[in-house]
């Protein structure tokens, strides 16, 4: 298992859209967009504001993490996590 926070998140702003990236090499993916995760992380991942928690990681897990909060009056906040996936039991998150 692994969580990665999303430190963008404000309490204060009012109905915040978040979104979740994971980035790999040159590749950018959706990963939680609309208030829904998408696939193939739907099965294995649970989502809060403050953090995504993944029930079992693999090596293919392993990338940059990216939580996007954008407030109703268009603030927008950005907090970034490298994920490093050593084995299929062990993961290291690093800010």
């Amino acid at each position: 298992a692994a969580d990665i926070p999303c430190s963008a998140y404000r309490s204060s702003w009012n109905n915040p859209r978040i979104e979740w990236k994971f980035q790999k090499g040159s590749s950018l993916v959706l990963f939680y967009y609309g208030g829904e995760l998408t696939e193939p992380y739907k099965n294995r991942v649970q989502f809060s504001p403050t953090v995504i928690r993944f029930s079992t990681v693999t090596r293919e897990d392993t990338g940059k993490y990216i939580c996007e909060v954008v407030g109703d009056s268009s603030q927008i906040a950005k907090s970034e996590v490298n994920l490093i996936v050593q084995g299929t039991v062990l993961a290291t998150v690093a800010p």
